[in-house]
């Protein structure tokens, strides 16, 4: 299977700091001095996370910003009990830890980053990657503030182990993220969504590049990778956390899937798809990250998604 694009390959360094929360040694990172105009992101994934506006001297031996973009760093105790851990909220990968009370600058607060777990982009304008507010509550830009032309769409089909295994890549698919959608509660996991209580359906989250492949290209492919006519289950998963959504983020998005349910029902499927808004911005909470990738870790296929030509075109 091939890699998915989502995550990078890693040095052996990087995935010392990255994925088992090491720490360069101070002053040797390449980003301590850096003073480019630009934006910082993360090494695994490549989602933007710090506007080089917010870098500044700390004299600490790694490089600090006093503010992150919108969305884009989570916070979680850290294992020591002391210090409170950052990473990035898109790919779980560990950037540092953040500290406050120091009085450095008038925000006072002093993210800690390890040089390793970023890159830098010097053609993104801090201003615009910050999207001026428009993040949305799951921690990534709206899909007009996404770099590159990048849009985003999101589908929920079953268990999103398989759902993301048959949009990884495919030509134009810059990334298939697993996640949680259409409930009430902010940031679940995944043990209180399984509950069914939360209203949450697992959905993927795919960022694309409309210039190789088009939103209708996308739904085509959700509707046939999974059995659209099941309801509130997808094979042996039955509840809720299952059921079958396009969640449309604007008019176009909402058109494109309202026609192909439309064409579906006149060849006789008694679909059972919902068509419904993904919020303004969505509402789209990253699952943790051993839900990632599963298929590709594992080497094996989906147990409850299959593709089917539906549409004969």
């Amino acid at each position: 299977m091939p890699t998915s694009p989502t995550r990078r390959p890693l040095t052996p360094e990087e995935e010392r700091v990255i994925l088992r929360k090491g720490t360069e040694r101070p002053f040797t990172g390449r980003f301590v001095e850096h003073r480019e105009t630009g934006t910082y992101t993360c090494r695994r994934c490549g989602a933007p996370l710090f506007p080089s506006s917010a870098k500044f001297e700390s004299g600490c031996g790694w490089p600090s910003f006093d503010d992150a973009l919108p969305g884009a760093v989570r916070e979680a105790p850290d294992a020591d009990g002391v210090r409170t851990e950052i990473v990035c909220a898109r790919c779980g990968g560990h950037l540092g830890h953040v500290f406050r009370g120091e009085g450095f600058t008038e925000k006072d607060t002093r993210h800690c980053v390890n040089s390793v777990s970023m890159e830098f982009d010097p053609a993104a304008a801090a201003a615009t990657a910050a999207g001026d507010g428009k993040t949305g509550t799951g921690g990534r830009d709206a899909p007009e503030a996404l770099p590159g032309g990048a849009r985003e769409a999101f589908f929920a089909g079953g268990c999103f182990w398989g759902v993301e295994h048959f949009f990884d890549g495919l030509p134009g698919v810059i990334a298939a993220e697993s996640g949680y959608m259409g409930g009430r509660l902010e940031s679940p996991s995944y043990d209180q969504v399984l509950t069914g209580r939360t209203g949450h359906a697992e959905t993927v989250r795919v960022t694309y590049d409309p210039s190789k492949v088009t939103y209708e290209q996308l739904a085509k492919r959700f509707f046939e990778i999974h059995d659209p006519t099941q309801v509130d289950r997808q094979g042996p998963d039955v509840g809720t956390q299952y059921r079958s959504v396009v969640f449309h983020a604007d008019d176009e998005q909402r058109a494109v899937a309202e026609r192909l349910v439309s064409r579906l029902r006149d060849r006789g499927l008694k679909v059972a798809t919902r068509v419904e808004p993904a919020g303004a911005p969505p509402r789209f909470w990253l699952a943790e990250g051993y839900h990632q990738d599963w298929y590709a870790k594992k080497g094996t296929e989906p147990y409850c998604h299959a593709r089917v030509p539906r549409f004969g075109d």
